[in-house]
């Protein structure tokens, strides 16, 4: 008799473990397309009020982060881009200025601010014209199950999230 419920037993195991169930739902949506980097050049005038503002078309979603990068320079031909807000000490004293951003599910805006009149920036062109940016949108579900990478380190990001920037989409600057 115990012969017959350990073979028993064996054979219900066997069969149990062999079993498949439902494969369950698919997984988030999205999890096999690219996060994107768009790179902007914007002018800080106070024409603009030293704000530039871009379009995120399509839209993205509500889990979704940005995180603007400031082309600050090269170094043997590796561009150097930095975290912002970035803080500038133009002066020399206790005046701080600093290129910060902002960004809805529609649009982002990078702007500098101070505590001081911008307007008597020392060598404003070289502060205020032509500032090169690199934008990094990061999709939520990144967040579940991901080692998070330096943010501060532009090329650490990119290669944590598993992103291209071989063709950054250059945006245009929105009028307002």
């Amino acid at each position: 008799m115990k012969k017959l419920l350990f073979t028993l037993s064996i054979l219900s195991v066997a069969l149990f473990s062999s079993c498949e169930g439902d494969p369950g739902p698919a997984g988030p949506p999205g999890t096999n397309i690219e996060s994107e980097v768009f790179e902007v050049n914007g002018t800080f005038t106070p024409a603009n009020q030293y704000q530039v503002f871009y379009d995120l078309n399509p839209a993205i979603f509500a889990s979704d982060n940005v995180l603007v990068y400031e082309l600050s320079g090269v170094d043997n031909g590796l561009a150097i881009w930095k975290l912002l807000p970035q803080v500038y000490f133009p002066f020399g004293d206790d005046r701080i200025m600093q290129f910060n951003y902002d960004f809805t599910r529609e649009d982002f805006s990078i702007f500098v601010d101070g505590n001081f009149d911008l307007t008597t920036t020392p060598d404003a062109n070289t502060f205020f014209n032509n500032r090169v940016f690199r934008i990094v949108i990061i999709p939520g579900f990144f967040s579940r199950g991901v080692a998070r990478p330096d943010h501060n380190n532009y090329y650490e990001t990119i290669a944590g999230y598993g992103i291209n920037d071989q063709n950054v989409t250059i945006l245009p600057q929105k009028q307002r």
